[in-house]
């Protein structure tokens, strides 16, 4: 059926409030973006994990209410739940009638990474030619946007790691995932050949996601996921990271200590802009540091002492 959208600004401060407003205004559905999505800063957070809101300092709630609803009807159910917020910024439109799920679905396609690596929703087939006897393929519900490697900090990381995979360096290596959110960098590198992989993040809701997307893709014996706190003392062969620039600066002690000798190490989540502070807290401990860009974004990876 077709809809009513209301679509209001708001703060990271007032969110909350908003959307309980528009809930108790009767919304059927309630959805984030970011307000400066067009001038993205490190706050734009890219693919968060399950259960996360965004970390958008400014936000644009929108709302879909009933084709038939009474805008007027609607704005003063919204003023008596939340005299204090400011309704009269909000936007009106209708909108048709659509598939959302089957909209979203619909445009997700398969996608490559490097030479052989493909992201692919269950409701999907390789392109034609595409199946390789090589091809390193991970199959993620498009249900999720998170983690889905469609935002370019995720494909950085798939893009080096399958550059690992040709170089011979990630076949039978132990890998870590600091800040699995999805586990999809685990779990593309163990397609990719590594002999095992750990996931560690601080939100339960995303280490529930990594085992679930093992367990699809068979790879749930392989795979150790763990909470920040509960993560054992080792050293990895691979270890990536992919999360924001900021995390990174504090986490140095750390993220250094997984590394092996020798271990390759990526650091992505990092804005153009923002390389020279995560490169100076980098630089003592990894030699060889490179940088590379997508778009906004940025990737750095070097090889430890």
């Amino acid at each position: 059926m077709p809809f009513l959208e209301l679509s209001i600004p708001c703060t990271d401060a007032t969110q909350a409030r908003i959307e309980v407003a528009l809930e108790d205004a009767g919304a059927l559905s309630i959805a984030l973006a970011d307000a400066h999505a067009d001038a993205p800063d490190e706050q734009a957070i890219f693919e968060p994990g399950v259960g996360e809101q965004p970390l958008w300092g400014e936000i644009v709630l929108t709302a879909l209410f009933p084709d038939d609803a009474d805008a007027d009807a609607v704005l003063a159910a919204l003023r008596d739940s939340d005299a204090q917020a400011d309704w009269s910024t909000a936007t009106w439109r209708h909108v048709p009638d659509q598939d959302w799920e089957r909209a979203w679905m619909d445009d997700y396609h398969p996608l490559q990474f490097g030479r052989r690596t493909w992201i692919v929703p269950w409701n999907r087939e390789l392109p034609p030619g595409a199946n390789v006897p090589d091809a390193a393929v991970l199959r993620l519900d498009p249900g999720l946007a998170f983690g889905s490697g469609t935002h370019p900090t995720t494909a950085l990381c798939l893009a080096w790691l399958d550059a690992l995979a040709d170089e011979g360096v990630l076949p039978g290596a132990h890998v870590l995932d600091y800040g699995c959110g999805s586990g999809i960098l685990a779990l593309a590198a163990l397609q990719l050949g590594a002999a095992r992989a750990t996931g560690i993040d601080t939100d339960p809701q995303a280490l529930v996601a990594t085992r679930d997307n093992a367990m699809r893709n068979g790879l749930d014996e392989f795979i150790d996921v763990h909470g920040v706190d509960e993560a054992p003392r080792a050293r990895y062969d691979v270890v990536v990271a992919n999360i924001l620039a900021s995390a990174l600066v504090e986490l140095v002690g750390p993220i250094t200590a997984t590394l092996a000798p020798g271990a390759r190490l990526a650091l992505s989540g990092i804005l153009d802009g923002q390389q020279d502070e995560v490169l100076a807290a980098y630089a003592p401990h990894v030699d060889a540091l490179r940088v590379t860009r997508d778009g906004d974004w940025v990737r750095i990876d070097g090889i430890a002492r």
